[in-house]
């Protein structure tokens, strides 16, 4: 029997994951698909925000400002990409001022620092390609980018060196109160445990009515984006915000933690929680909003489009507590945006919860640190030449968009919770992230997962599931044709 269950290893499970993994107990985290970061934690806007925003007194408000103020600390300890790049709230009429001012006010109560408001000439010379229609501007030096991938990675693979457990292609189809543990099926097999945690995004809502009398409804929330290429470099140094509407923070224009730039997302509620197509409408929405912030937005530098679902409450707050009548299992619901922001304060929360629940003890061969994938475009010329010497693996490039080698690429399969998929490869190493999209290197990359994991490359897929790339043979489609 495990003392705890977290389902879903998402941003906020693998937080929770980690947290718990620095106490002396049985962890076992149960995810559906085949990779960690691989639902609503693996397509968002890539945004540490400042704070200003949630209702004051909210539970969203105090976990963004905790998260946003643990996550350069927690990027140096688990070597993840992030950078304090500062944000900006555009208003651009002198009658809406009053919101802007409304939302320093926020900030003040949610204890959000370093943030000031400015106006046009100011703005301007801070972000030059901004239009020049823009009045005021609320600016949050400590806002910042993150890489969501690496971010949600770097603290599943800790909690797993920890101590923790991972069991992917997991989905819960049942779970039953036993007496003084609770059971869960996934089909394959039936898992007991003293506790559970819910963190299962869009999918939390049918989980925790497994369970409790007391419904919950989550609504996916879908947001699309475009993705431009690096070649256009820093178009905004800070990221770029519209006003808010009760839909969320607006288009934003942002760079990204590995040098692109992302425009989006929109935000419209949909009935199908795997709803993450792109539209024309939906797309066309981002283009047309990005230009009220800046006439001239490269959109021709446009290299993809992706959209990802939130996980929306209507009371638009973090729902995580121990259920009222089902003892020892706990929610981690509702975690929309900012909830990447709030993911290492989340995990805390939680962590401590179970702590006081199962009186646990601090594990003392608890290590917080990981080191990422080792990337050679960081090395001097000298230490890449001896990197090679040592490992030749790093001298072979197998996407050239990226300049990632077949030497990350073994890293990323062979490194704990390692990468078993295109997409799984793709998260860790930026491989197929670039201008062709993975026109160049995936069959390469095919290659190398087939070789080291020990599978016929028809068995090699995109993300897991059906998504397989390889279906038969050119003889085999020349049969069926004839």
């Amino acid at each position: 029997m495990y003392d705890v269950v977290i389902i879903g290893a998402g941003v906020s499970g693998s937080a929770i994951a980690r947290e718990l993994s620095r106490y002396k107990v049985n962890v076992l985290v149960l995810e559906k698909n085949e990779d960690v970061c691989s639902g609503t934690s693996k397509a968002n806007s890539g945004i540490v925000h400042a704070g200003h925003d949630a209702t004051p007194g909210s539970l969203m408000a105090k976990l963004n400002v905790e998260g946003s103020q643990m996550m350069e600390e927690l990027s140096k300890e688990l070597d993840f990409a992030y950078e304090r790049n500062g944000s900006m709230i555009l208003c651009f009429d002198k009658k809406d001022f009053n919101k802007l001012q409304d939302l320093y006010d926020n900030g003040i109560k949610n204890g959000v620092k370093n943030m000031e408001i400015i106006y046009k000439d100011e703005i301007k010379k801070l972000e030059p390609n901004l239009t020049d229609n823009v009045y005021a501007a609320l600016y949050s030096k400590d806002g910042g980018i993150v890489d969501p991938f690496g971010l949600n990675i770097a603290m599943a693979e800790n909690a797993a060196t920890n101590g923790v457990k991972f069991e992917f292609n997991a989905p819960v189809v049942k779970i039953e109160k036993g007496n003084g543990y609770w059971a869960i099926d996934t089909d394959k097999e039936i898992i007991k445990t003293k506790c559970i945690v819910n963190a299962a995004g869009v999918f939390a809502d049918t989980i925790h009515n497994m369970v409790s009398k007391d419904k919950m409804e989550i609504i996916p929330r879908k947001g699309e984006y475009y993705l431009l290429d690096k070649s256009i470099g820093k178009f905004t140094n800070a990221t770029i915000f519209q006003l808010p509407t009760a839909y969320g923070k607006g288009i934003l224009i942002t760079p990204t933690a590995h040098g692109n730039m992302l425009i989006g997302p929109t935000a419209n509620d949909i009935p199908d929680k795997e709803g993450t197509n792109t539209t024309r409408e939906g797309l066309d929405e981002v283009a047309l909003k990005s230009m009220v912030s800046s006439e001239i937005v490269p959109l021709r530098k446009v290299i993809t489009s992706f959209a990802g679902l939130r996980a929306h409450l209507k009371s638009h707050d973090f729902v995580i507590e121990e259920v009222e009548g089902c003892d020892g299992f706990f929610d981690a619901a509702g975690i929309e945006s900012p909830g990447l922001t709030s993911s290492p304060a989340i995990g805390k929360m939680v962590g401590e919860m179970i702590q006081k629940k199962l009186h646990l003890e601090e594990n003392p061969e608890f290590d917080g640190k990981r080191k990422d994938i080792l990337n050679p475009k960081n090395l001097t010329e000298e230490e890449y030449e001896e990197l090679i010497k040592e490992k030749p693996a790093y001298g072979h490039v197998i996407c050239r968009c990226e300049r990632v080698t077949e030497g990350e690429i073994l890293d990323a399969i062979h490194r704990p919770l390692g990468a078993k998929s295109l997409d799984g490869i793709k998260r860790r190493t930026r491989a197929g992230s670039g201008r062709c999209q993975a026109g160049f290197c995936s069959p390469r990359v095919m290659e190398i997962l087939s070789r080291e994991l020990n599978i016929d490359q028809s068995e090699i897929t995109k993300s897991g599931g059906d998504s397989k790339i390889i279906f038969g043979t050119d003889k085999d489609a020349y049969r069926r044709a004839n």
